[in-house]
């Protein structure tokens, strides 16, 4: 009789941190999809200004102080 109370009681306690576990998890998913929204949306908004700061798409294969390119558009 007192080994079922004990197994009983070790399965009800077990299942109340389980549920806790269960909780805990849930709340992590949660975090994780407003973190992922946040990442998302930081994304966009960079891309966005990189559109905005090279409207053509293609920032190509450009080299600080290229005389040759200074040169070809008149700038030396």
């Amino acid at each position: 009789m007192l080994l079922r109370f004990l197994t009983e009681t070790h399965q009800f306690l077990w299942s109340l941190e389980s549920h806790h576990q269960q909780r805990l998890a849930w709340k992590d998913a949660a975090e994780a999809r407003i973190a992922r929204a946040k990442a998302d949306a930081r994304a966009a908004e960079q891309m966005e200004a990189m559109l905005k700061a090279n409207p053509s798409g293609s920032l190509g294969h450009s080299r600080l102080n290229d005389t040759d390119a200074l040169k070809k558009d008149g700038l030396l």
